[in-house]
């Protein structure tokens, strides 16, 4: 069974940082696709950042520069290290797995970051 826990959420103020942790179980980081998605209120939910089983990564524009997305193999956890805040970053961070396999993709509960102006 495939779990993804996610910490590190909470409130920050604008130009602040924090860093996400996706703790996974049952799948295995390094041989698959994950990544880190958001969803503010009213919107709808937008990849942030991947990370590809060869250790390429890719942003979504608005967080290039910002945001790193890392794993770490041994421990089967992936980081979205998040720097110089902004309000409009204020979303429910979900971390997610994509299984090589299958396709299936897998999903955490989700933790809220919310940035104060």
């Amino acid at each position: 069974q495939v779990q993804l826990v996610e910490s590190g959420g909470g409130l920050v103020q604008a130009g602040g940082s924090l860093r996400l942790s996706c703790a996974g179980s049952g799948i295995t980081f390094s041989i698959n696709v994950i990544g880190w998605y958001r969803q503010a209120p009213g919107k709808q939910r937008e990849l942030v950042a991947h990370i590809l089983s060869n250790g390429n990564t890719n942003y979504v524009d608005s967080v290039k520069g910002r945001f790193t997305i890392s794993r770490d193999n041994a421990k089967n956890i992936m980081y979205l290290q998040m720097n110089s805040l902004k309000p409009e970053d204020t979303a429910v961070y979900y971390c997610s797995a994509e299984q090589w396999s299958t396709h299936q993709q897998y999903w955490g509960q989700g933790t809220q970051v919310t940035v104060s102006s």
